[in-house]
């Protein structure tokens, strides 16, 4: 029986231990790319709302957000999942919308534009 406290004690503490650690790396990426000051606070609340919401994303964003980069938005996206306050939502369906804004931001900003 005390085997089986110690296991679930270390099953513990290597789930808070990597919940940490992911914090810690999302908070380096994100200090060390300068990611928060990468985008105007009208983008940044588009495509926040693209993704935990429901909307979408003008073109003007787009180019902000891939400016911003994929490494950045990918952090900025796990952090804010971090926080207690979204911790209802659907993972899946935020990770696939992030994945989703990302992709249709990328592909229109490397289209050529119509020639006039």
């Amino acid at each position: 029986m005390a085997s089986l406290n110690v296991y679930s004690v270390l099953v513990v503490l290597f789930l808070t231990c990597g919940v940490v650690m992911a914090t810690k790396e999302n908070n380096q990426i994100i200090k060390e790319n300068n990611c928060e000051t990468k985008m105007g606070l009208p983008c940044v609340l588009e495509a926040f709302t693209s993704i935990f919401n429901i909307g979408s994303i003008s073109n003007k964003c787009c180019g902000e957000l891939v400016v911003l980069g994929k490494v950045c938005h990918s952090a900025l996206v796990k952090r804010t999942l971090e926080n207690p306050v979204f911790k209802d939502l659907n993972l899946a369906t935020i990770i696939a919308k992030s994945i989703q804004t990302w992709n249709y931001c990328l592909t229109l900003i490397d289209s050529p534009s119509p020639s006039a």
